[in-house]
């Protein structure tokens, strides 16, 4: 029952939503207590895997490799846990922000769809399975993306969906190709289906059309460009919500498949994910430093930090999945708080254009600490939680001999540094350009708090992160093991071990 309820709760929680869409304050509460019930039961579910360890059910009484499987070890349960947190701050957040049109028009059944599929696809046992979790959030994904009608919103999402929906193509063509080739989906009857594959490149040929599919959805390079086009066209709590959650389940789903069924040190495989890793941090800090507004600066730094997951990942020592695991949850918490900050400046100042405001520093001092504490964290500057997680990383990258990557992962935290430094200097620092228009858009005193209470909620999680890292490492520390010893989740699956 754990075990489904994260799903089940989102998904009545979207339905109630959908018949209270006429009555503005019901759909609010039906929202919240449904973002509340799926932090409630991410918990105990997390308790359930941290007693016993991995946990599984098979739906309907049907076994593997013919029945859908539910799964949930430290890692996946993590993420649907920091899931729920961020439903709870972007809920709040949304009370402020999203109009009484956008909320009748679903906004809050779209957000509940969203997150049931990506509770689901951290949860699903079966690779069939996840492409249709992977589709659930798409469509709610591109609800939300459109909500508002907005001639940018939909170049935007155009440009999202087509790149997606080719990820989609790959995916299957992926499915297909592995079901040919072992007559199962089970994640856990693959992990010795595929090293018994006798064709090596077949093999070889499904890792690489899952690591295209996959790094679509998480926005690695080459194929990352639909996710700066796209961001920062949506209402703010969106961008929240998607930096969060849309690229994390990309890289979730890569970290599962070449730790349970692929082999990641193949020579070929390794290379291919050194370099790619490589290129994201590059490509994506340099597209930052390059902005000069608040929303596009944050989405390419989304795609720069998803490189220091990916390093973790491609390096696959026991400590770079440490760091990869620290570093996934460090991005979601302070990426989506950094945009909900964002959001509050541009409501401040009437724009997202650096150039065009300031002043903020003056006017609102609790906003500059409140932007100063997760952009630090963001750089990775001791002792926030963003310098554990990149330690951690760069650490594994010196031990593996991989030195050109670890030099590569400092250098981008240098021009992290810069063009956090630059919304500062534009945002809070410099007098506002036009003094008289420095107040272009007011909010009462219920809106304010309503924006502000989930950004103080998820800077002082950053912040308690970092000073007390100590058991957030060792739940990583057992969550990687179980990536790497796959024993406890193949006996969760299948009973005993084949």
């Amino acid at each position: 029952m754990l075990l489904t309820a994260p799903i089940i709760i989102s998904f009545l929680t979207a339905i109630a939503c959908f018949l209270a869409r006429h009555d503005r304050v019901a759909q609010r509460w039906l929202s919240l207590l449904g973002s509340i019930a799926l932090l409630i039961a991410s918990f105990l579910l997390a308790a359930e895997v941290i007693r016993h360890g991995p946990i599984a059910a098979a739906m309907g009484g049907w076994l593997p490799p013919f029945g859908i499987v539910l799964v949930a070890d430290l890692f996946a349960v993590s993420m649907v846990v920091i899931s729920a947190i961020i439903a709870v701050t972007t809920t709040i957040y949304s009370f402020g922000e999203v109009t009484d049109g956008e909320e009748r028009f679903g906004f809050h059944t779209l957000l509940h769809s969203l997150l049931a599929g990506g509770c689901g696809a951290f949860l699903t046992g079966d690779i069939f399975n996840l492409y249709v979790w992977f589709e659930v959030m798409l469509i709610a994904s591109f609800g939300l993306l459109i909500l508002g009608g907005r001639k940018e919103q939909i170049d935007g999402a155009v440009k999202y969906v087509v790149l997606n929906l080719i990820s989609t193509i790959a995916f299957l063509t992926g499915i297909g190709l592995i079901y040919g080739a072992t007559g199962t989906l089970n994640m856990a009857e693959l992990r010795d289906a595929i090293p018994a594959i006798e064709n090596d490149t077949v093999v070889l040929t499904t890792a690489v059309i899952f690591l295209f599919g996959f790094g679509v959805k998480a926005a690695l390079f080459p194929v990352f460009f639909w996710l700066p086009a796209s961001y920062h066209t949506p209402a703010v709590v969106v961008s929240s919500l998607f930096t969060a959650l849309m690229t994390k389940v990309g890289v979730y789903a890569l970290i599962r498949f070449f730790t349970l069924m692929y082999d990641t040190q193949m020579p070929q495989m390794q290379t291919m994910l050194l370099i790619i890793a490589a290129f994201t941090m590059v490509v994506g800090v340099l597209g930052a430093a390059a902005q000069n507004s608040i929303r596009r600066i944050l989405a390419f730094h989304s795609v720069s930090q998803i490189g220091y997951i990916l390093l973790g990942l491609a390096i696959f020592t026991p400590l770079a999945l440490v760091g990869a695991i620290f570093f996934i949850i460090h991005h979601i918490v302070v990426k989506a708080n950094l945009f909900l900050v964002g959001g509050v400046m541009t409501r401040l100042t009437g724009s997202e254009d650096l150039a065009k405001i300031g002043g903020l520093w003056r006017r609102t001092p609790w906003l500059a600490v409140l932007f100063l504490l997760p952009a630090l964290s963001l750089a990775g500057l001791p002792p926030f939680f963003g310098f554990w997680a990149k330690l951690v990383v760069i650490q594994a990258s010196f031990e593996a001999d991989a030195y050109l990557y670890g030099f590569i992962a400092l250098f981008v935290g240098l021009l992290t540094m810069y063009s956090m430094s630059k919304i500062w200097m534009e945002g809070f620092w410099k007098a506002h350009p036009n003094p008289s228009g420095a107040a272009a858009l007011s909010l009462s005193r219920n809106e304010l708090a309503l924006l502000v209470a989930p950004i103080v909620l998820l800077t002082v999680a950053t912040t308690a992160l970092g000073l007390f890292a100590s058991p957030f490492f060792d739940i990583a520390v057992q969550a990687a093991a179980q990536l790497t010893e796959t024993d406890a989740y193949v006996r969760a699956v299948l009973g005993t071990l084949p």
